[in-house]
C-alpha cells in the first residue's frame, strides 16, 4: 500500500499545483482562454459543478456536498478494496492514480465550490468543447488500470522447496 500512497500524494500535489498555476498564476479565471498550441492544447477555464461532462451539475450546496461525500466514499472503498491486491504493483499504482485525482477534485469543490477544469484538446478537424484537468486524467487512467490489472486470483502462492 506504500506505492499507492506515494502515487496518490504525487498525483494530488501535481493536480493542485497545475490548477493553482493556471487558475491563479496565469489568471485563467479572469482571462478565460489561453491558446497554448492550437488546436492541440488550449487552456479554457471551466468550473464543473457536476461530474464528467457536467452531468448532475447544480450549483446547490446539496449537490456540491453530495458529490464530495460520494468522491470520498468511492476513494475509501477503492483504497480498502485495493489492499487485498497489495502484492500487485499495477493495482497499487492504479488505486493511487484514482484516489489522488479524486481527492484533488474534492479539494476544488471545498475551496472553489466547483472543480477547476482548464485543459482543452482538439485534433483532426474535431473541436472538443470540453475542458478537463490532471485529476480527471488520473481518475480515468486509475479506473481503467483497476479493471485491467485487478482480479485473477489471490496472493501469489509460495513454492515449497524440497
Amino acid at each position: 500500500m506504500r506505492l499507492a500512497a506515494v502515487v496518490s500524494i504525487a498525483v494530488f500535489a501535481l493536480d493542485q499545483a497545475t490548477k493553482y498555476a493556471v487558475v491563479h498564476g496565469l489568471d485563467l479565471a479572469r482571462v478565460q482562454a489561453i491558446d497554448v498550441w492550437p488546436p492541440f492544447l488550449n487552456f479554457r477555464m471551466a468550473w464543473n459543478y457536476g461530474i464528467n461532462f457536467g452531468l448532475f451539475a447544480g450549483e446547490s450546496a446539496v449537490v456540491r456536498w453530495g458529490l464530495i461525500v460520494l468522491a470520498l466514499g468511492i476513494s475509501a472503498w477503492v483504497w480498502v478494496w485495493s489492499r487485498r491486491e497489495a502484492h500487485r504493483p499495477l493495482v497499487q499504482v492504479s488505486a493511487g492514480l484514482l484516489v489522488g485525482g479524486a481527492l484533488g477534485n474534492v479539494v476544488d469543490r471545498v475551496v472553489y465550490g466547483a472543480v477547476a477544469d482548464f485543459l482543452n484538446m482538439s485534433c483532426c478537424g474535431i473541436a472538443n468543447p470540453y475542458a478537463f484537468n490532471v485529476a480527471d486524467i488520473t481518475i480515468f487512467a486509475g479506473a481503467i488500470g483497476l479493471v485491467l490489472f485487478s482480479g485473477g486470483g489471490g496472493a501469489p502462492k509460495r513454492r515449497k522447496t524440497p
